[in-house]
C-alpha cells in the first residue's frame, strides 16, 4: 500500500505568497505623451529613410502651402504630409488617383497618436514629372479658355518691325535674320536677349514679351507689330521654360500678336497652344511673317483683272437693264391704268349691293312691324290696306333698283369707251426714242474714251522708245556679256580663251577673248 502524503501545515501558504510578491518587479505607469514620444523616437530611428509606393487620395492643400494626403494600395493606407519647402520643388502638382514613389521617413503625430509619412520627395510612377506637369497645366489653361480660337489675334499682313525673344548667341537668330532679310529686306528686327534654357529662362522670356507690350506706342523706336519667341529643338527638360505657366500667362495677356517658334516640327509646348500662331521652326516663322510680300504683285494683277471684268459686266448689265426698263415701263403704266378703272367699277358694284341690301332690310323691318300691328286691329280691313302699301313699296323698290343698275351700266360703258380710245403704243414709242437717244450718247462717250486711250498709248510708246536701250545701241554702242549671262564692264573681268557675246543693235556676235 502507498504511503499517504502528509498535508502541509495551514500556516505555510501565506508565507509562500509573500515571498513571490517580493520577487515581482515594481509596476511602471506611463504618461500618454511620454509613451507616444518614446514610440515616435523608436520609429523615426528605425525608419529614417525609405521609399514607399502607393496611390494618392484625399489630397488637401492647406493655405500654409503644406499638402496632406493618404497614400494607399489595395490592402492598407497611411496618412502623409508634404511640407511647403518640399512642395515648392516639385515639377508637377499631386492629385488624387496618381500613383507615386514617395521618399521620406515614418513618424507619429502626437496630437492624434497617429503614424504618418513625412515626404521629402515625390516621383510619378510611369510618366515623368515633366510630362505630368505638362498635361496638368495644359488641362488647366484649356479649361480657362486660353487655347480658344476666338481669342487669338490675326497677324498683320505687312509688318514693319518684328520683335524676337531668343538667345543672342544661338543659331536661331541667325537663321531667322537670314530668311527675313532674303524675303523682306525692309523688315526691321529687334532682339530681346533671353536665356532659352535653365531656371531663369521662363522669367526672361516673359520679361521680353512684357517689354515689347510696354513700348507698343507707334512713336517709340522699339515698337513692334509682331512678337516671336524662338528656340531650337531639344528634350522635354530643355523645353521646360516654354511649358511654364509664367510664359503662358505672358503670351495670353499680350496685346501684340505672338508667334511661337519653339523646337522642331514634332515638338509641341504650352506656348504653342496659347500663342496666336504656331510655327514649326524659327525659319518657318520668318517665312510666315513675310509671306504677304511675295503675293503683292500677284494680288495687284488679280485685282486689275477683276476690275476689268467688273467694268465689262457692269456695262453689259446696264444695257440689259436699260432694255428691260424701256419695255416694262410702258406695260406697267398700261396695267396701272387698267387696274385703276377696274377698281372703280368694283367700288360702284359694291356700293350698289350694299344699297340694295340696306333697302331690303328696311322693307323687311317695316313689314314685321306692320304685321305686329295687324294682330291688334281689324284683320280684314288692315290686311287690305297693308296689301296696297306692300304693292306700292315693291313698285318703288323695283324702279329704284332698275335706275341704279342703269346708272352703273352707263358708267361702265363710258369707262370702256375711254379705255378703247387710249393709245397703248404711245408710251412704247416714247421709251423707244429715249433708248435710241441714250444709245447714241453711250456710243459717243465710248468713242471719246477710246480716242483718249489711244493718244495716251502713243505718247507712252514714244517716251518708252526714247528711253529704250536699243535706241542707244543704234547709235553704235554695244553690250558685252560673259558666258553665264553677266554683263562685262571692265577689261580685266574675262580671261584669255573665254567665250563672250557682243550685243549690237542688229543682232548678237559670238566671240572669244584672245588678249
Amino acid at each position: 500500500m502507498s504511503k499517504p502524503v502528509a498535508e502541509p501545515p495551514a500556516v505555510a501558504e501565506p508565507t509562500a505568497r509573500i515571498e513571490q510578491a517580493e520577487r515581482r518587479p515594481a509596476r511602471q505607469v506611463w504618461r500618454v505623451a511620454d509613451l507616444v514620444g518614446e514610440v515616435r523616437n523608436h520609429i523615426e530611428q528605425a525608419y529614417a529613410d525609405l521609399w514607399v509606393r502607393g496611390e494618392i487620395s484625399n489630397l488637401r492643400a492647406a493655405p500654409s502651402g503644406h499638402m496632406y494626403f493618404t497614400l494607399k494600395d489595395g490592402d492598407a493606407q497611411l496618412p502623409a504630409v508634404l511640407f511647403r519647402r518640399q512642395a515648392q520643388l516639385l515639377r508637377f502638382r499631386p492629385e488624387d488617383g496618381l500613383e507615386v514613389l514617395l521618399r521620406g521617413r515614418v513618424s507619429v503625430y502626437e496630437q492624434r497618436g497617429q503614424m504618418q509619412l513625412i515626404a521629402e520627395y515625390l516621383e510619378p510612377v510611369g510618366a515623368g514629372s515633366l510630362q505630368i506637369a505638362f498635361e496638368q497645366l495644359k488641362r488647366k489653361l484649356e479649361a480657362e479658355g486660353l487655347f480658344a480660337m476666338d481669342r487669338k489675334q490675326p497677324l498683320p499682313a505687312y509688318p514693319r518691325c518684328v520683335g524676337i525673344v531668343t538667345s543672342p548667341t544661338g543659331a536661331v537668330i541667325r537663321d531667322f535674320l537670314n530668311v527675313a532679310g532674303r524675303r523682306h529686306a525692309a523688315l526691321d528686327v529687334l532682339l530681346f536677349p533671353a536665356a532659352v534654357q535653365g531656371d531663369q529662362s521662363a522669367a526672361e522670356v516673359a520679361a521680353g514679351i512684357a517689354y515689347f507690350n510696354r513700348v507698343r506706342d507707334k512713336a517709340h523706336p522699339h515698337c513692334v507689330d509682331v512678337i516671336v519667341i524662338a528656340r531650337g529643338g531639344g528634350s522635354l527638360e530643355d523645353l521646360a521654360p516654354f511649358n511654364s505657366e509664367l510664359v503662358a500667362r505672358a503670351i495670353a495677356t499680350s496685346t501684340v500678336p505672338v508667334v511661337s517658334a519653339v523646337g522642331h516640327e514634332t515638338d509641341f509646348t504650352i506656348a504653342d497652344f496659347v500663342a496666336d500662331l504656331r510655327a514649326p521652326t524659327p525659319s518657318a516663322a520668318a517665312e510666315l511673317i513675310t509671306a504677304a510680300q511675295h503675293r503683292v504683285e500677284e494680288h495687284v494683277a488679280a485685282l486689275e483683272q477683276r476690275l476689268a471684268r467688273a467694268m465689262r459686266y457692269g456695262v453689259a448689265l446696264s444695257h440689259q437693264r436699260l432694255a428691260r426698263a424701256s419695255i416694262e415701263a410702258g406695260f406697267a403704266r398700261l396695267r396701272d391704268s387698267l387696274g385703276r378703272r377696274e377698281q372703280r367699277l368694283d367700288e360702284q358694284r359694291f356700293r350698289l349691293e350694299r344699297a340694295q341690301s340696306s333697302r331690303l332690310r328696311s322693307v323687311a323691318e317695316n313689314l314685321q312691324r306692320t304685321t305686329a300691328r295687324l294682330l291688334h286691329q281689324d284683320a280684314t280691313q288692315r290686311l287690305h290696306l297693308m296689301r296696297e302699301r306692300l304693292a306700292a313699296l315693291q313698285q318703288r323698290l323695283a324702279r329704284a333698283g332698275e335706275q341704279r343698275v342703269l346708272v352703273a351700266t352707263q358708267r361702265q360703258m363710258r369707262a370702256a369707251d375711254a379705255l378703247a380710245r387710249y393709245d397703248a403704243m404711245q408710251p412704247l414709242r416714247t421709251l423707244k426714242e429715249a433708248q435710241t437717244s441714250l444709245g447714241d450718247r453711250l456710243v459717243r462717250a465710248v468713242g471719246m474714251r477710246v480716242t483718249a486711250a489711244t493718244q495716251q498709248r502713243e505718247t507712252a510708246s514714244r517716251a518708252l522708245g526714247a528711253l529704250s536701250p536699243l535706241a542707244v545701241l543704234g547709235r553704235g554702242y554695244a553690250l558685252v556679256f560673259a558666258a553665264d549671262g553677266s554683263l562685262i564692264t571692265t577689261p580685266s573681268a574675262p580671261q584669255n580663251g573665254d567665250a563672250i557675246q557682243v550685243r549690237m543693235a542688229a543682232g548678237v556676235l559670238d566671240a572669244t577673248v584672245t588678249k
